[in-house]
């Protein structure tokens, strides 16, 4: 509050206080009451903030006879004051650590005081404003209520403005009250920033360290781009998302990350607060492996305002996953404008058919509190790109022993070797009872080449026996809300939140006919199993944020839940024989988190140039569920008598014993064998933590952040990391910026608990059949103890980068940004281990009743380094508004070291092969360049951006003849974007466009990648997806 006591109606002449005398007895009186005193005893009016007012301050003295301007500077010694006076008036402010040398009390008999409200466009008081006399550095910023007093000349000009709205010039001629509304500047007002300081009034270019500001509104209008993990990747060079295929779960939710860091490795902010992460953990060969992410595409792009992307370690202000950097969205909060879109395109290939729909309105809520709403609904068509299957489909040979005994069963073997002969089985079995056991009657190996051909002809050609690979169907359905509801001038209750249902369609390698996991009797052909994912995500913040005293304070509580469900459909569990259901619920995950944050910031704007504390504490509960699926899903069912007899009703002949065909097929649904009674768990983890950020600003131009954090969790200990950043402007057009920190990530509840097995039944030294585990073994379970492998500690991390910034004139910006991150103790999943792998291991799986076995460890440290840059430029042509921007990221990663557990050391390829390490440095672009274009003419507005994904490479263990490793460089390629669209009135637009313009694929997979030309596109390492182009069209109604 602002108290301005106006002047005497009375005329009177004014005399300097240094002329007037008074008697003044004080006895504990307040600033407040003596000010009082003394207008009581004089013609002097005071003007002052109560902010400005020190209220533990009471002064206890008694003048005779002494000037006013005396009793003025004992006051300014005790409370830290500086007095003006402008002919009756005397303006109080505080007293900067840089005017502690001159005079408190200034005497100004010529000027007069006016007092300057500044409103935004929502006509609200806009605190914060800068307000100064044109061509001076006289002035000051205004308060909570948008108010500042100033003592000017006679014909000043004010210069009023505030970050992100356009600067006013006002001439205040004889006027003792202004009143400035300011106006929105969006291109200004995106380049604040919340992330990477704690400082609000940071912008891109003022920041320590590198962000990116991508405002969504004008991506969701006119890109090709529906969801949020694509968008991103198309706008932010350093960002890499793309959906996966035939990955299980993870053809569901898109892994994401930052620098070429982990998925993990990035912390996703809403409105400032962590979001929770998915249930789900990549354990499929695809990019992300072993990791846990946060599912961006669970928040509507269309209720985003915009992103901003931290490229910086920020473990130390923000916590646990901040190593390669932060994602904050920022949501809408715009009032009385109803937005509505519809999208529809499909890929040029005819598939991948999508159409979306958005709606977003907001309306006030009082005079400063408003509710934002976002619905979404989006139905997303799946993709194929697999080539034709082109080996056995029906025929099959089963090699047998020197008796004519299946050596391991009918199915496990499938091709002659060695000195087996083919097994005929009219040797066996009659032709009537083959085909008893194969309704396709295909079991032989009489057919010849051209017979098999024929039989697959009649049953629909290759292309019925291969796989659907590309990307997954899903409908997504979401809501978003944003609000703020005011308590008084300087309180506000805010809550925001979100929910996402997602029902995905994905599928899994082709089960033909010939193979021990089909049984022909239900699918004649062999079948295409379907994994139906069932996703559900929440989320809700509540808080309480506002001013007491000269403290900002903000309390708040997030919750987060993702919930993940697995349903098997068209599938079979081949133990369990003709009586096997065809679809099945496999279980699933769930994963909550519950976030409680108090934080306390303030800016002492008269200790050194400024300096902005903040501090506060957080208090974290993760929860990890697993539930089991049906019995079905998981169960084998052992020595089944698939088929007791023939159709009718005769036994089998010549002694023919089910056991040594049945007895070894693979229990559980087929493409996902479900979660287990034994796997299911409710695992909890909290953690506390203590942080404090201060900034230094030493002079305009030159400014340090600290920031320290302590944590400390409950599974394994404590962590404490710091983090300093620094900002050089050298110029007012050049400036330097570096920062050094220390980072951590705990290991994820899923990593420290997963586990996912099944049973395999095999034949002991008795002859007598034994269950044995097979899958993924909890990292503190019985048989990972045996492996030597300890227990899941913390990643730790050092970032340090170096850049600059650089005006180099009129809306032509330039930013370069180097780094390097180091990450010590990186969690990975190792391969898989089996009897094999060597003596002793084969020793420890028979100790544990174990077939194979693979675990979470801290395997790995490794480096990575990099340069960002950024070039963006805006130009006025013609009528219209050309905006462009040049950015890109280099990046490598190195692993400097493995950390081989002492059991494991005759077994180093199992632990972390070549193909894990290509994931980590070379399975992603190394590089990716983004050149946009978008130019604005009256009602047409044209996009146009080009991408270079740089290449890949995709390694294994497998060796050629001449005993070189079987590697492949997929080509760095150019991706394009077009867009173009038109107002056919203010409220309607229509936009066309396509992405991948030029229909542009990677690199076809070399010949001993295709697994018989099921994947003529690599589906381990990605670039930019394989889908080909997709043309689209949309519609935006807005309506205010």
């Amino acid at each position: 509050m602002v108290t301005n006591v106006l002047a005497n109606d009375k005329p009177f002449q004014a005399k300097s206080v240094k002329d007037v005398y008074i008697d003044l007895h004080l006895k504990n009186s307040s600033l407040k009451e003596t000010f009082k005193k003394i207008e009581n005893k004089t013609e002097f009016r005071f003007h002052y903030c109560d902010d400005d007012l020190r209220t533990d301050i009471y002064l206890t003295k008694s003048y005779s006879h002494t000037s006013i301007a005396e009793i003025l500077g004992d006051i300014s010694r005790a409370a830290r004051l500086k007095f003006r006076q402008i002919n009756q008036d005397i303006s109080v402010n505080k007293l900067r650590y840089r005017d502690r040398h001159d005079d408190p009390v200034e005497v100004d008999m010529l000027n007069k005081l006016v007092t300057v409200t500044v409103f935004d466009e929502k006509n609200h008081p806009l605190p914060g404003a800068s307000v100064l006399i044109r061509g001076t550095t006289t002035g000051g910023t205004t308060d909570l209520s948008g108010q500042l007093t100033l003592a000017i000349p006679d014909e000043a000009i004010l210069v009023v403005s505030h970050i992100g709205y356009k600067m006013q010039e006002i001439a205040v001629g004889d006027r003792s009250a202004v009143y400035v509304y300011l106006q929105l500047d969006e291109a200004r007002l995106q380049e604040v920033v919340v992330v990477g300081s704690r400082n609000m009034n940071r912008t891109v270019l003022e920041t320590p360290v590198p962000v990116d500001v991508i405002s969504v509104d004008e991506i969701v209008k006119e890109a090709p781009q529906v969801e949020v993990a694509q968008i991103l990747n198309y706008v932010a060079p350093s960002f890499s998302s793309n959906r996966q295929t035939i990955a299980d779960g993870t053809d569901h939710v898109d892994p994401a990350s930052v620098r070429g860091l982990s998925v993990d490795h990035v912390l996703v902010l809403i409105n400032g607060k962590r979001r929770h992460t998915s249930a789900l953990v990549n354990v499929n060969g695809s990019v992300g492996r072993g990791s846990v992410g946060t599912d961006l595409n669970t928040i509507p792009a269309a209720a985003i305002k915009r992103i901003e992307v931290l490229r910086d370690g920020a473990a130390a202000q923000y916590g646990s996953d901040a190593i390669a950097g932060v994602i904050n969205i920022v949501l809408k909060d715009n009032v009385n404008q109803l937005y509505f879109s519809g999208t529809a395109g499909q890929t040029y290939e005819e598939d991948g058919k999508t159409a979306q729909f958005n709606v977003n309105y907001g309306f006030n809520i009082g005079e400063k509190g408003f509710i934002n709403l976002t619905g979404q609904y989006q139905h997303r068509g799946r993709t194929d790109r697999a080539g034709k299957w082109d080996d056995t489909v029906f025929k099959t040979t089963h090699p047998t022993d020197a008796d004519g005994n299946p050596v391991k069963g009918l199915y496990s073997e499938l091709y002659e070797a060695g000195d087996f002969s083919p097994f005929d089985l009219g040797q066996r079995l009659t032709q009537e009872e083959a085909d008893a056991i194969n309704a396709a009657n295909a079991i032989t190996n009489n057919l010849t080449a051209q017979e098999e051909e024929a039989l697959i002809n009649q049953n629909g050609g290759r292309r019925a026996f291969t796989m659907k690979v590309g990307q997954s169907e899903a409908i997504n359905t979401a809501l978003m809300l944003n609000s703020s509801f005011e308590i008084d001038n300087n309180k506000e209750l805010y809550i925001f939140g979100s929910l996402n249902s997602r029902n995905g369609l994905a599928t899994g390698f082709y089960r033909l006919p010939n193979q021990d996991r089909t049984l022909t009797t239900v699918y004649p052909n062999g079948f295409l199993p379907e994994i139906n994912t069932v996703i559900f995500d929440g989320a809700i913040t509540g808080g309480l944020r506002g001013d007491i005293g000269q403290w900002n304070i903000d309390l708040s509580n997030t919750y987060g839940t993702n919930h993940f469900t697995y349903l098997v459909t068209n599938s079979l569990n081949a133990s369990r024989g003709n009586s096997t259901p065809t679809s099945f619920n496999a279980g699933g995950f769930r994963f909550s988190q519950n976030t409680t944050n108090l934080d306390f910031s303030r800016y002492f704007e008269y200790a050194l140039s400024g300096i902005n504390l903040a501090f506060g504490s957080e208090y974290r509960v993760d929860t990890y569920e697993i539930f089991a699926g049906e019995e079905g899903s998981y169960r084998n069912y052992g020595n089944v008598d698939v088929i007791d007899t023939l159709n009718d009703g005769t036994p089998f002949s010549n002694g023919f014993n089910q056991e040594n065909i049945f007895y070894n097929r693979p229990g559980g649904a087929q493409v996902f064998p479900g979660l287990q009674p034994g796997n299911e768990l409710t695992e909890t983890r909290s953690n506390i933590a203590l942080y404090t950020d201060i900034e230094f600003n030493f002079s305009e131009n030159f400014f340090v952040d600290a920031a320290v954090r302590y944590e400390n969790y409950s599974d394994f200990g404590n962590t404490f990391n710091w983090k300093a950043a620094a900002r050089l402007a050298v110029t007012e057009a050049l400036a330097l910026r570096a920062a050094v920190s220390t980072g951590f990530r705990a290991p994820s509840l899923p990593q420290r608990y997963y586990n996912s097995t099944s049973t395999l039944f095999f034949l002991n030294a008795e002859g007598v059949n034994v269950p044995n585990e097979i899958g993924t073994f909890r990292n503190d379970s019985r048989i990972a103890k045996l492996f030597g492998i300890p227990n899941l500690t913390n990643e730790s991390s050092l970032n340090i980068s170096a850049g600059t910034t650089w005006s180099l004139m009129e809306n032509l910006d330039f930013t370069l940004d180097g780094y390097l991150v180091k990450v010590y103790d990186r969690v990975v999943l190792t391969g898989s281990f089996s009897s094999s792998s060597s003596d002793e291991i084969a020793a420890i799986l028979a100790q544990a009743n174990a077939g194979s076995a693979t675990f979470f460890v801290n395997a790995i440290d490794t480096e990575t380094k990099g340069i960002d840059f950024i070039l963006t430029h805006k130009k006025s042509i013609g009528a219209g508004t050309l905006k462009s921007s040049l950015a890109g990221n280099f990046t490598s990663t190195e692993v400097v070291d493995i950390h081989i557990p002492q059991t494991l050391m005759g077994a180093p390829d199992q632990f972390f092969n070549r193909e894990e390490r290509n994931r980590f440095e070379d399975a992603l672009p190394q590089s990716k360049i983004n050149l946009s274009l978008s130019y604005r003419f009256k009602k047409v507005h044209v996009n146009l951006t080009n991408v270079r994904f740089g290449e890949v490479w995709a390694r294994t263990d497998n060796k050629d003849a001449d005993g070189n490793y079987i590697d492949q460089k997929f080509e760095a390629k150019v991706v394009t974007d077009l867009s173009l669209g038109y107002d056919f009135t203010s409220h309607l637009n229509l936009t066309v466009g396509a992405n991948n313009l030029f229909d542009i694929y990677p690199d076809e997979n070399r010949k001993e990648f295709r697994s018989n030309e099921r994947f003529v596109y690599s589906r381990r390492v990605t670039q930019f997806g394989f889908n080909g182009g997709f043309y689209f069209a949309r519609f935006n109604f807005t309506f205010n």
